[in-house]
């Protein structure tokens, strides 16, 4: 079980989002994320995200807001787990996974070190950073279950929430938002 964290920064009404195109061996590998990554030993969650984030994008947070807690269920299936998790090697496809993520937002942030002279974005070693309009994300190939969650913190005022997703590979196979199922049908 690993902890994670992801940050949506947001800037002029949009996020900066990661197209994970780099990276080998990549559960999201295709996929558009925000930055985040796997929690070290004695870090807090909110160490962890700070870190990442500037790790992956040069940008240095100087606030986040936690949002909520995401647990991931995915369920083995044979053929979609080689590799994925290098410290469950004896036997990856028999395994079903659980992770918790950290969900954080930020809208205090500083930029000088993230861009060039020309003010672009610098390389990322695991994907293509770019700022995609919020309205837009959904065009993006995201996880399923992503929607949902940028569906709540898109609102200021959404309280702290939970949120469970349950994958088999690729596919979400239930969702419940504090303790409630949700209708798949209505993502």
């Amino acid at each position: 079980m690993d902890i994670t964290t992801l940050c949506y920064m947001e800037k002029d009404g949009k996020y900066l989002m990661l197209h994970r195109i780099k990276k080998k061996n990549d559960i999201n590998e295709g996929k558009w994320i925000a930055p985040g990554g796997h929690c070290e030993n004695g870090e807090s969650p909110d160490d962890c995200v700070k870190r990442e984030v500037m790790e992956e994008t040069g940008i240095k947070l100087n606030s986040v807001r936690f949002r909520g807690i995401v647990t991931f269920y995915s369920k083995a299936i044979a053929d979609n787990r080689n590799d994925l998790y290098e410290d469950e090697a004896e036997n990856p496809l028999s395994k079903d996974i659980t992770d918790y993520m950290c969900l954080f937002t930020s809208d205090d942030f500083d930029l000088s070190g993230a861009v060039d002279e020309n003010g672009q974005l610098m390389d990322c070693n695991e994907g293509v950073l770019d700022w995609i309009l919020k309205d837009d994300l959904t065009k993006l190939d995201l996880w399923k279950g992503d929607l949902i969650f940028l569906d709540l913190i898109k609102n200021p005022q959404q309280p702290f929430f939970s949120l469970k997703l349950t994958y088999e590979g690729d596919v979400l196979t239930e969702a419940v938002l504090d303790g409630k199922l949700i209708d798949l049908n209505t993502i």
